[in-house]
């Protein structure tokens, strides 16, 4: 099997991408108002992967990823977060922020450290999903890049 290629997002995806955060049981509400950029794994017919950033300054907010059941173990999460990560330090992100309900031993893995939320940016903070999206309980981490 070959490895999906991972690739800026596309207007086209957009339907795709939802229906990966839907199966998920992430987010979605803010993501017409919200200035994230995604990339996506592309399997030539179908997307199995998605990962988003939010930039805030020179922080930038990790949102959505998400890998298809069919795909984890395979490296793929890792791959998106390792390639996100680039493209983020290539625009001048120093420091990457997430909030989890059930990944933190995922992206311990990747070298995030959990943090308080009050530690995070204040940029960051004031985004949708820390005020009002995610659980005042999800686990906040961060990365310097």
């Amino acid at each position: 099997m070959t490895q999906p290629a991972i690739r800026p997002a596309l207007a086209v995806d957009r339907a795709a991408i939802v229906a990966l955060l839907d199966a998920a049981r992430l987010p979605t509400a803010d993501l017409e108002q919200s200035p994230i950029e995604f990339l996506v794994a592309d399997d030539a017919d179908a997307l199995v992967g998605v990962v988003g950033i939010e930039r805030h300054g020179d922080s930038g907010l990790l949102r959505s990823l998400v890998v298809q059941p069919a795909m984890k173990g395979s490296g793929l999460g890792t791959q998106l977060v390792r390639a996100l990560e680039a493209r983020a330090r290539a625009a001048g992100v120093v420091r990457l922020v997430l909030l989890t309900q059930t990944a933190a031993p995922f992206f311990a893995r990747l070298g995030y450290a959990t943090i308080d939320r009050d530690d995070a940016p204040s940029a960051v903070r004031d985004s949708a999903e820390f005020r009002s999206i995610c659980p005042a309980s999800a686990t906040c981490m961060a990365v310097a890049l």
